[in-house]
């Protein structure tokens, strides 16, 4: 989660973090945050034992004690509801391992090897109420390789991940919303 920051110097980025929260507290950001002084918080998903009114209820309690201007999602595997969606409208971004519209949900990359494909790559669109589904604002492609596995396209894609998300970010918090091809 970050806000928007006003007073940018030459090269800064418009936006800072504020909070890593996720719902499993293995979580590798987690650890990255705290080295990094961010705050991080957890909120487990499985004592709600499927209640998702209730688990998107104690996220925001989170949220709102940070006043996060952005919510940027990496690795949360948990479907939003629209509850929980509708107040960060244009203000929640996802990064997803496919070439959006395809491969929407999970197993995207044996799904682009199943299929014959001859490129993969990764998407950061808007977050909707629809699974997958919000406007796009970026895609990184790679090349299918002979010999691929689901494991080794997916080691390529997160490169293309680390790229893209940061600079779809740095544009979305400047006011930006123009797609962005890596």
């Amino acid at each position: 989660m970050v806000r928007l920051v006003e007073d940018m110097q030459s090269g800064d980025h418009p936006a800072a973090p504020v909070l890593v929260l996720a719902n499993d507290a293995d979580a590798g950001g987690l650890k990255k945050a705290a080295a990094m002084g961010v705050a991080t918080e957890v909120v487990d998903h499985r004592p709600f034992k499927g209640d998702r009114v209730a688990f998107e209820a104690a996220l925001q309690e989170k949220l709102q004690a940070y006043q996060p201007d952005i919510l940027c999602l990496a690795g949360f595997m948990r479907v939003l509801t629209e509850g929980f969606v509708a107040p960060w409208e244009g203000r929640m971004l996802n990064i997803h391992p496919s070439l959006l519209p395809k491969y929407k949900g999970l197993h995207t990359h044996a799904r682009a090897l199943e299929a014959g494909d001859a490129e993969h790559g990764c998407s950061v669109h808007e977050v909707t109420a629809a699974l997958d589904d919000g406007p796009l604002l970026g895609q990184a492609r790679v090349a299918i390789e002979p010999g691929d596995t689901p494991d080794t396209l997916a080691a390529r894609v997160l490169v293309q991940e680390h790229r893209l998300y940061p600079a779809v970010l740095r544009r979305f918090a400047a006011g930006d919303r123009d797609f962005l091809a890596l």
